[in-house]
């Protein structure tokens, strides 16, 4: 049951950062944040979501952006999920490399 909960505020949480990082992209041209995916803890209180970037190269500027202004991130989070939550769980970031390690399994596969 609780897994079933979990799974659901995942999702509304992923859709909302989404969300947001795409409003705040949308000034700076060429740049793209995704949200691939987000876990959340048993109490609902932490929330971690794994980031893909594009153009990678920027990917370390980006993030160390994003980890700065995490309680702005949070704060914009709560206001589009106040109906829904009680709680606005701490948010955590890390970045998702895994489309880049397939790649990378692809290129050794060529080779």
């Amino acid at each position: 049951m609780q897994e079933t909960r979990q799974n659901k505020i995942a999702r509304l949480l992923q859709k909302e950062l989404a969300e947001i990082f795409q409003s705040q992209t949308r000034q700076t041209h060429g740049m793209l944040v995704s949200v691939t995916r987000v876990r959340i803890s048993p109490d609902l209180s932490i929330c971690t979501a794994y980031l893909s970037i594009f153009p990678p190269e920027k990917a370390g500027e980006i993030m160390e952006n994003i980890r700065k202004n995490e309680k702005t991130i949070r704060y914009d989070l709560g206001k589009r999920v106040r109906n829904q939550l009680r709680i606005i769980p701490e948010l955590r970031f890390f970045q998702d490399d895994s489309l880049d390690y397939i790649e990378h399994i692809d290129k050794l596969l060529k080779e």
